[in-house]
C-alpha cells in the first residue's frame, strides 16, 4: 500500500522493483529514469565468477550488481516512486525477499537473446502475488518479437502487460512504469468489485 502522511501533505511513496535475469538492463533502466543520481552497487566481473555466472549472450558485460540499484522518480505532488533494482545472478537471489518486502509492484525486464532467464523472476512474483509488467529490452542485434509472441513464450495470461522498451531511453522507461501503475490500478479495482 502507498504510504503517506495526510497531516503533512506529503506525497505517497510507492516501492517498485526492477527485476530480471543477469545482464538484462536493470541498472540501465534505474539510471535512465531516476531523477536523482542512482545508488549503484556494481562490481567488476572477475575470473572468480567463471563457472558461477552465466555470461552467455552478454559476454561483453564487465560489471554486475551485487546488492541493489536505487532511484527515485516523482510522478506528481501526490506520488513518488522509489525504484529498487535487484541483482540478477542466482547467488544473490537471497536479497530478493528483502527487496520485495513492501513493494507494490515490479517490472520484469526480459532479453530475447536469453528469454529463459525471465522465468525465475516471473515465478518469484507470481508465487508472492505481486503484480508485475514484463518489459522486453530491445538490444541491438537481438531477435525481435511482438509482445504477444513474448507473452506466449513466457506462458503469461492475456491480461498480463508485456511491452517492448529500450532501458537506455527515459521516455521508454516512463511508458513501462506508467503501464505498471495502470496495471496495479486495474487489478485493485477488479479485486474491489
Amino acid at each position: 500500500m502507498p504510504q503517506t502522511n495526510p497531516d503533512l501533505g506529503l506525497a505517497a511513496s510507492v516501492k517498485v522493483l526492477i527485476a530480471g535475469g543477469f545482464g538484462v538492463g536493470k541498472t540501465t533502466m534505474v539510471a535512465s529514469i531516476s531523477e536523482v543520481a542512482p545508488l549503484r552497487t556494481e562490481e567488476m566481473i572477475t575470473e572468480l565468477s567463471a563457472g558461477v555466472d552465466d555470461l552467455s549472450g552478454v559476454e561483453s558485460k564487465r560489471t554486475t550488481t551485487v546488492a541493489l540499484d536505487f532511484g527515485r522518480i516523482t510522478i506528481d505532488d501526490k506520488l513518488v516512486l522509489y525504484l529498487f533494482g535487484t541483482p540478477g545472478q542466482d547467488r544473490f537471489w537471497f536479497l530478493w525477499d528483502e527487496l520485495a518486502r513492501g513493494a507494490l509492484g515490479a517490472v520484469v525486464i526480459a532479453d530475447t537473446r536469453r528469454l529463459e532467464s525471465s522465468f525465475a523472476a516471473i515465478d518469484f512474483f507470481e508465487r508472492r502475488g505481486l503484480s508485475f509488467t514484463v518489459a522486453v529490452n530491445c538490444f541491438e542485434g537481438a531477435p525481435r518479437y511482438t509482445p504477444e509472441e513474448v507473452r506466449e513464450a513466457l506462458d503469461l495470461p492475456g491480461e498480463q502487460p508485456v511491452m517492448l522498451c529500450d532501458a537506455r531511453d527515459r521516455n521508454s522507461c516512463k511508458a513501462v512504469l506508467t503501464t505498471l501503475i495502470e496495471h496495479l490500478i486495474n487489478r485493485s479495482q477488479a479485486m474491489s468489485n
